[in-house]
């Protein structure tokens, strides 16, 4: 090789060693950008044939039965036509405006959910059976299946309720514990936001002394009870001079809920598959000095406001109905809307035991909670008192979650 070749070729071999520098350089960028960018999320409702659903599934879908009444008891279709009508009332607001302009999933809108509603409501009054009822919404609706917990359609259910307590709107060596104002200056106050130990300290009864200093707005006799109000976000109480007070959510601090429940579970005091409000009221009773360790693990703390009578309210503003009304993640799920819900719910048998029976249920969409997150839950709102605790206690299943929509 001569001279001048030698020096051609060291040249060549300089610019292809750079050549695939750059490639390389180039190659590398390539894949921070792809990592870089977040994966855009499945949406959480998926339109269904129901081709697709097995013999026995599709037979039961959009079968309510307890619309007319079963089992020798009277049905509660004036209730789900006075649901329908709160449901209609919501999405006639500004508000329904705003939050249906930012619903992420496609051909889902203000205008058709409340088209939707509109029809099925006329269906409800037109029918006479729940057959008749089914082949119509089937005919005329197609459904919007939740994906769930697990991309599969599997969502979990849970129950909730308005409790009914005994309360005073002055505090005495027996009521004690308080329920509160919002702080006016909240909006001020630094996050992360002080949690529920440091707020009422670990006996629940310190708070008089720090943030929450002349807020108090009534006290109960009892420290689980509020709690179990800030588990609920509402509840009707019986006062001591005779009177009746609602009180509703007003507002919480920035810290996530967490299920004072599960935290037992952890530590082996029962299972998951005892978890129950009626188990959780029967531990505090026996170990009411655990309630200063497993009550502070829930570090979300709720405010109340009086509402003046006003019946248990959801998130969308209006009342919620027993066992017509659910909670989801307003995130993910259209406010308002009509769903339809087939899962288990409890109810007492002949010897006054609760027990759990298979239910298609349409409900509507009107609430929403600080434990209710993602596509794969749902909370049932079951009522007030003591007997709609004890079945909303109880409600601890999976099942599958509709939005029926006008084809």
């Amino acid at each position: 090789m001569n001279k001048e070749n030698y020096q051609l070729s060291r040249k060549d071999w300089k610019l292809s060693k750079i050549f695939r520098y750059q490639l390389l350089a180039i190659a590398c960028c390539v894949l921070a950008i792809a990592f870089s960018v977040p994966a855009v999320a499945a949406p959480p409702l998926q339109p269904i044939s129901l081709n697709q659903l097995q013999a026995g599934e599709s037979d039961d879908l959009a079968f309510d039965s307890q619309i007319w009444g079963e089992n020798g008891k009277p049905g509660d279709r004036e209730l789900l036509l006075k649901s329908i009508d709160n449901s209609l009332r919501y999405l006639n607001t500004s508000a329904a405006a705003t939050a249906y302009s930012r619903y992420p999933v496609a051909g889902v809108t203000r205008d058709r959910v409340r088209r939707s509603l509109d029809r099925f409501r006329q269906l409800v009054v037109s029918s006479t059976t729940p057959a008749q009822l089914q082949e119509s919404v089937k005919r005329e609706f197609v459904f919007y299946k939740s994906t769930g917990k697990d991309g599969k359609g599997t969502v979990a259910f849970t129950g909730y309720f308005e409790p009914t307590y005994a309360a005073s709107r002055t505090p005495n060596s027996e009521y004690r514990y308080p329920l509160y104002r919002m702080p006016p200056n909240m909006a001020s106050w630094p996050k992360p936001h002080p949690t529920r130990l440091q707020l009422e300290g670990e006996d629940a009864l310190q708070a008089s002394k720090g943030l929450l200093r002349g807020l108090e707005l009534v006290w109960l006799r009892d420290r689980f009870q509020a709690f179990l109000v800030h588990v609920q976000g509402s509840a009707r109480l019986q006062l001591t001079d005779g009177s009746v007070m609602t009180v509703g959510f007003a507002g919480k601090t920035s810290h996530s809920y967490t299920g004072v429940g599960r935290e037992l579970v952890k530590d082996g005091k029962f299972t998951l598959e005892e978890l129950n409000l009626p188990k959780l009221r029967e531990y505090f009773t026996n170990f009411p000095a655990d309630m200063n360790k497993y009550l502070p693990k829930n570090e979300s703390f709720v405010f109340f406001r009086d509402t003046n009578g006003v019946p248990a309210t959801g998130s969308i503003g209006v009342p919620v109905t027993a066992e017509r009304s659910i909670a989801t993640d307003k995130a993910l799920m259209p406010p308002g809307a009509l769903a339809l819900i087939s899962t288990k719910l409890p109810y007492p048998n002949a010897a006054g035991q609760l027990e759990q029976n298979a239910v298609n249920r349409y409900v509507l969409d009107q609430d929403t909670g600080g434990a209710i997150k993602g596509a794969g839950r749902v909370d049932v709102f079951m009522g007030t008192g003591d007997l709609a605790g004890d079945r909303a206690g109880f409600i601890n299943s999976t099942g599958e979650l509709y939005y029926p929509l006008l084809k």
